[in-house]
């Protein structure tokens, strides 16, 4: 991460603002006085600003609006990673909180709080996510009642929990789960013979995709948005 923005980040202030404490040379790294708010900063460098040491407060949270092509891995030998597109000290750290598929688009959460990613990927609770598809086929209208009784997935034993099937064109619809099956939305979509195209998450429990994030860009989850998910 740059300097500058570090600075900005733990202190609680403007880019602008970091410049200043740079030029008048209040800040050192490991040591030294640094003026450049360019250097880059990580996990083990010591920043302190009058002579107070700096560094983040507590776990992170995070939402990106994830761009296809991207995984959700730390390594991939073939793809780009979600995590490269993090500017923040130790993304290596951070883990995503309910992937998504190289092709899938939309939502990602991220964070280094094990037990908040919990609650949104185990089992055990139900965190309904909302995403947007289109299909190559029409969406036949019996899929709705399909979806909310469940359906068989091929290799799985039990039938999908119901689902929300809300068909808004003739080949694109809202879909809301409450489970998390390896590339279930596109294997509910091929057990009824219909085969998807395009995937968006838009929502996962109440947090919603922030319309202003373009694709690879992300921010901090706001404080209430963070806490909705322990409720």
């Amino acid at each position: 991460m740059r300097l500058d923005k570090f600075l900005s980040t733990t202190l609680g202030i403007t880019r602008k603002e970091a410049g200043k404490l740079l030029k008048n040379k209040l800040i050192e790294v490991n040591g030294e006085i640094v003026k450049n708010g360019a250097q880059k900063v990580s996990d083990d460098c010591d920043v302190q600003f009058d002579g107070r040491s700096l560094c983040f407060d507590g776990p992170r949270y995070f939402m990106l609006n994830k761009p296809s092509g991207f995984v959700c891995s730390h390594v991939d030998d073939f793809n780009p990673t979600v995590f490269i597109l993090l500017d923040v000290v130790s993304p290596e750290k951070l883990h995503v909180a309910g992937r998504l598929d190289g092709d899938t688009t939309g939502l990602v959460l991220l964070t280094d709080d094990g037990q908040w990613s919990h609650r949104i990927t185990s089992p055990r609770h139900v965190c309904e996510k909302i995403y947007y598809v289109e299909t190559a086929d029409p969406i036949a209208p019996e899929t709705v009642e399909q979806f909310a009784q469940g359906v068989q997935l091929r290799g799985e034993k039990e039938l999908t929990r119901p689902a929300k099937l809300e068909i808004l064109d003739e080949k694109a619809a809202l879909i809301t789960i409450s489970e998390g099956k390896y590339h279930q939305v596109k294997r509910m979509f091929a057990a009824v013979g219909n085969k998807v195209e395009a995937l968006h998450r838009e929502q996962i429990g109440s947090v919603e995709l922030d319309e202003e994030l373009a694709p690879g860009e992300y921010r901090a989850l706001t404080p209430e948005e963070v806490a909705s998910f322990t409720k």
